[in-house]
């Protein structure tokens, strides 16, 4: 029997950012499997040759999102893409926040502005219903790796109105949040889970600095050790993939932050083209190619 053909999808320009590549093709190939490395766009890649095209870092489709749609519908037709059409159509923008929200899935607090509407008030509607909070975020519904997002204090308000116009002009969507200050000394928490079991998790540490503009790079620095997430973490990760509108994903990251009371809440669920960040997890590269090939057989 010939060996499973597994096609990693990159970018070009994310191809030397990608810590998580050489690992997991290393250990694919140790599993038996013909591993290929090709980007998303590239002109002359024969998709039908794998059995399975798996996404791991098509970075810069945020900047070129109809284009990246357009090309997973084009590939999901030629060979499995992981994780499938539907679950991209539905994560590569973060209204999905919304729809968990509604299926009470505990959520950093999450207001949208519209293109079409005016940034102000906008604004203004979300310091109505977020009074309480000091300092807030500003960022693109369709964005990665806090590319072209903001921190900001009430008093810059008038400097995030001009931050939300030039997103709304652009046609963007806008996603409004509550800086949840207790990031600064505890971090970020991000649960890795393949086929809908927990792998391992990892500290982040704050990304939003006070007076920083936003990142224009292909995503922000950031310094990553690992962490033994807590039950309560483990509770809401596990109750957010059962909030998923499909079924279980091959691979699926939840993020994590605390409020003020210290409840974990759901910053973003990332399903398609996560960091897993295996450098921080032995064996966890491993694991998550048996996963993979397990899945074709």
């Amino acid at each position: 029997m010939s060996a499973l053909a597994v096609a990693l999808v990159t970018s070009r320009v994310a191809r030397p950012l990608d810590e998580d590549l050489a690992p997991l093709e290393h250990a694919l190939r140790r599993a038996g499997a013909a591993v290929s490395i090709a980007d998303w766009d590239g002109p002359d890649v024969e998709w039908r040759a794998a059995h399975l095209a798996l996404l791991r870092s098509p970075w810069d489709y945020t900047q070129r999102l109809p284009e990246f749609l357009a090309w997973a519908e084009r590939t999901s037709a030629q060979t499995r893409l992981r994780n499938p059409l539907p679950v991209i159509r539905w994560n590569t923008d973060k209204h999905y926040l919304a729809q968990l929200a509604q299926a009470a899935v505990p959520i950093v607090p999450s207001c949208f502005i519209e293109p079409g509407e005016a940034g102000g008030a906008g604004l203004r509607r979300f310091f109505a219903l977020q009074s309480d909070s000091s300092e807030f975020v500003v960022k693109p519904a369709v964005g990665a790796g806090s590319r072209d997002a903001q921190r900001y204090e009430h008093a810059d308000a008038e400097a995030a109105a001009l931050h939300v116009q030039r997103l709304l002009d652009a046609r963007q969507a806008v996603l409004l949040q509550p800086y949840l200050d207790r990031v600064d000394d505890e971090g970020e928490t991000a649960l890795i889970y393949f086929n809908g079991i927990f792998s391992h998790a990892i500290r982040k540490g704050p990304l939003l600095r006070r007076g920083e503009g936003p990142t224009r790079a292909l995503f922000a620095e950031e310094h990553i050790i690992p962490r033994m997430p807590d039950a309560n973490e483990l509770r809401v990760g596990a109750q957010t993939l059962t909030a998923m509108p499909f079924d279980t994903p091959l691979y699926a990251r939840v993020d994590l932050l605390r409020d003020a009371a210290g409840a974990p809440r759901v910053l973003e669920l990332e399903l398609t083209e996560p960091s897993l960040f295996f450098q921080h997890a032995p064996g966890a590269a491993a694991d998550f190619a048996s996963v993979i090939l397990e899945s074709l057989r």
